[in-house]
């Protein structure tokens, strides 16, 4: 009898032992699946085993026009934050007006920039080493640059790729879209405005840096600082000279730049001045620019004329252009 129920004694605490062993495995099981949905592991090594943090620095002035649809543009494209510098005048209008409620969740921070005529590599760096040990990746684009990737709904996982692992800084292509022959301002989005594309001009790119680089300086609005590890969108190497890509790419991953949008929108941006000392100079660089990327017509030099206050046909060889 005593043997009987030492014997039923030893089963059952088998049988325990055996249950205890099985939870335990389920349990690692669950821990090492859930690790693996959190740190985007994939069997390939397509994408680098991290989770990442991602933001955008922007600077804005008279864009109240435009500021939504670009928000919502970055937020479809999940990115985390918008640290956006408010350059408008200080009497001028305020983003508030119309992003009020992104301001409020707190997906866009407004920084106050207003009435400052100069420094735009102060608000560049400024961004940086306020966020860059926050950030994994810091976008650098303005409020007309719209980020294209191919078949990539987010762009933390575009920029996930093994293929950017060595890399400091990514630039992609800027895109330029024409005037699409608009002389007026309409209300619409600016890729219904706007569909056609200019691909015969030089494509000047814009930075994405990586975060967690200490001490670092960024001078320049287009590349940010030449010492860093650069590649393009197809995560080569070495592919720019001076601001342009030697890789042209109209399909995969590139930023759709907005520049002039019609004549009247195009007049005010040369009102508005940026952060560098306008002067007759500045006029004819951004006049060429237009030109290159889109017709011009008379009405469109009459248009411009009549704004700037010069005579446009005084400078025919230097912006190339005929009527």
């Amino acid at each position: 009898m005593e043997i009987n129920k030492i014997i039923l004694n030893e089963n059952i605490i088998k049988i325990f032992l055996i249950k205890l062993n099985l939870i335990l495995i389920l349990y690692f099981l669950n821990i090492i699946f859930i690790n693996k949905q959190n740190l985007n592991f994939k069997i390939n090594n397509e994408e680098i085993n991290l989770k990442i943090n991602v933001c955008l620095c922007t600077l804005g002035k008279n864009e109240n026009r435009y500021i939504r649809e670009f928000v919502q543009h970055y937020e479809k494209y999940d990115v985390d934050k918008i640290f956006l510098y408010d350059n408008n005048d200080i009497e001028g209008e305020r983003f508030e007006d119309v992003i009020k409620d992104y301001i409020e969740k707190g997906f866009v921070k407004v920084l106050n920039w207003r009435g400052i005529t100069k420094g735009i590599y102060k608000i560049m760096n400024n961004c940086y080493k306020s966020n860059y040990n926050k950030y994994d990746w810091l976008i650098f684009y303005e409020i007309d640059e719209f980020i294209h990737l191919y078949k990539h709904k987010s762009i933390k996982k575009f920029l996930n790729k093994k293929k950017f692992k060595d890399c400091q800084v990514i630039y992609l292509n800027l895109v330029c879209h024409t005037d699409n022959n608009l002389l007026y301002y309409q209300n619409k989005s600016l890729f219904k405005r706007f569909p056609h594309v200019n691909k015969k001009i030089k494509l000047e790119v814009k930075s994405i840096v990586r975060g967690f680089i200490p001490k670092l300086t960024i001078n320049h609005l287009h590349t940010c600082n030449n010492r860093l590890i650069n590649c393009n969108g197809f995560g080569h190497k070495n592919k720019i000279v001076s601001i342009f890509s030697t890789e042209r790419d109209f399909k995969y991953y590139y930023i759709d730049h907005f520049y002039s949008k019609s004549t009247e929108e195009f007049i005010n941006k040369l009102k508005r001045g940026d952060l560098y000392k306008v002067s007759i100079s500045y006029y004819l660089h951004k006049i060429y620019k237009y030109y290159l990327q889109s017709n011009f017509t008379i009405e469109k030099i009459v248009m411009i004329e009549n704004s700037t206050g010069f005579n446009l046909s005084k400078y025919k060889k230097i912006l190339g252009y005929q009527i």
